[in-house]
């Protein structure tokens, strides 16, 4: 197995919700979030094209339990790198045009292709289990309380 990627002690980003590939909630029944071009372009150099557990907010909203692939989902064969972010709480409503604040907290597995639809979701139902049990350490609880989610609420609160 290759090593593990090393990514920072917490990579933190921000950016507005757009539209996606249309699949997350269609054809697996896993709603994700997307970031524009630009966001994924700005994140750090060194951060691997892998799946990554992390903590996310909407706008001024709580901070959640969240999975992200990052790179080029290969059985999707993604032609631009992207950044789909399925956050681990259901939500009334569609937040296209929102701000997703996401802190990246640790490193699940490597981006893989698989044979089958159902290959697809079992994998990202077990990273959801995974994530969930690792996001309850108290070492990643700290995360959930850091300042940039709290920054992040009061700009929006304020109206900033």
């Amino acid at each position: 197995m290759p090593a593990q990627p090393s990514i920072h002690a917490s990579a933190f980003c921000c950016g507005q919700v757009v539209h996606g590939f249309s699949r997350g909630s269609k054809q697996l029944s896993i709603p994700t979030a997307n970031f524009p071009e630009q966001v994924v372009d700005n994140l750090p150099a060194d951060i691997s094209t892998v799946i990554y557990y992390d903590w996310a907010s909407v706008g001024s909203g709580d901070v959640h339990k969240m999975v992200v692939s990052i790179g080029w989902n290969p059985y999707y064969k993604n032609t631009k790198k992207s950044m789909e972010t399925h956050i681990m709480h259901t939500f009334k409503e569609d937040f296209y045009g929102e701000i997703l604040n996401v802190a990246i907290v640790g490193y699940l597995r490597l981006e893989n292709n698989f044979d089958s639809l159902e290959s697809l979701i079992s994998a990202i139902q077990g990273d959801t289990e995974e994530a969930k049990k690792l996001l309850d350490l108290p070492e990643h609880l700290k995360i959930k309380e850091d300042n940039f989610f709290q920054v992040s609420k009061s700009k929006t609160m304020n109206g900033h």
